[in-house]
């Protein structure tokens, strides 16, 4: 445990980010995961539900959660999935 009053700040302050962190990338899984769903449904809101899935994916990167090279490659492969099922 932290010895020193800075510490202790510095571990609260990480277990705050922390938990901040989790929820954005749990709420960004789930909105992929709710397209994926979609996707093999075949359902007609699927378009909607991408956009989302975006917006949440490219939030996730602003806030720092992800790498904004990893939003995009994720971005890019979601995208790709759900035409390749458009055009199927």
């Amino acid at each position: 445990m932290a010895n020193h009053k800075s510490a202790l700040k510095r571990a609260k302050q990480n277990e705050t980010r922390r938990l901040r962190n989790k929820r954005t990338k749990s709420v960004m899984k789930n909105a992929v995961k709710n397209v994926v769903e979609a996707k093999e449904a075949g359902d007609d809101n699927i378009e909607k539900l991408l956009r989302a899935a975006q917006s949440t994916i490219a939030k996730a990167a602003k806030k720092g959660v992800l790498h904004k090279n990893t939003a995009a490659r994720k971005i890019s492969r979601l995208t790709r999935a759900v035409n390749s099922a458009a055009a199927v």
